[in-house]
């Protein structure tokens, strides 16, 4: 069993993904922090993050974790996980993000891990897991994703906001709720009554 899970940067897809994995008692895992993890090497290694043949080398360490409480990122025996959710990471992601051999490789990652899990991102379902049979995509405005963020960082709900309308137009590309999906508004929900939307509809 697949249950794919994607949508839109803020929308809840790792907090949700955690949830439905532990009621489900199988891991999940997070295409996202791959993407990050690439981003965070290239910056401390200043590289050219659009370059990448200059990005592939810096990962034959990076390996991913995946747990139902939580992911975590390794390069050999260092853990990256607590880095991941900077803001210079944010400005940066997309961009590697977008590079057809950093998604080629992030794909092969998650490809090969053993099923059942909970996979969660922006192409899960579309792309990297086409066949899986149960498919969720979770969306909300701009504003409730910057008001649930700035619960996170203290950072100023309108910055936030923009950012997020930002990352919204350049991820365009990669985040489309595949045609087989359930999108879901989170806007009006709890987590928790996102979870059970969801299990209420894989039983």
């Amino acid at each position: 069993m697949i249950v794919t899970i994607d949508g839109v940067a803020a929308s809840g897809k790792s907090s949700v993904s955690s949830g439905v994995a532990q009621a489900l008692g199988v891991p999940y895992v997070s295409s996202g922090l791959l993407y990050r993890a690439v981003t965070l090497l290239g910056l401390e290694a200043g590289a050219d993050l659009a370059d990448a043949s200059a990005l592939l080398p810096l990962l034959s360490g990076v390996r991913l974790e995946p747990l139902a409480s939580g992911n975590r990122v390794w390069n050999a025996d260092h853990d990256l996980t607590a880095d991941l959710h900077s803001t210079r990471v944010d400005t940066g992601v997309s961009v590697v993000a977008a590079l057809p051999e950093i998604r080629e490789w992030v794909d092969n990652q998650l490809r090969a891990l053993p099923a059942p899990l909970v996979a969660e991102g922006r192409d899960m379902g579309t792309n990297v897991f086409p066949h899986a049979p149960h498919k969720f995509y979770l969306t909300a405005s701009p504003r409730v994703r910057a008001e649930r963020r700035a619960k996170e960082r203290p950072e100023d709900i309108p910055a936030i906001e923009a950012a997020l309308t930002e990352r919204d137009r350049l991820d365009t590309t990669q985040s489309a709720p595949a045609p087989d999906a359930r999108v879901i508004d989170t806007g009006p929900l709890t987590l928790q009554g996102v979870i059970d939307t969801i299990l209420a509809d894989l039983r």
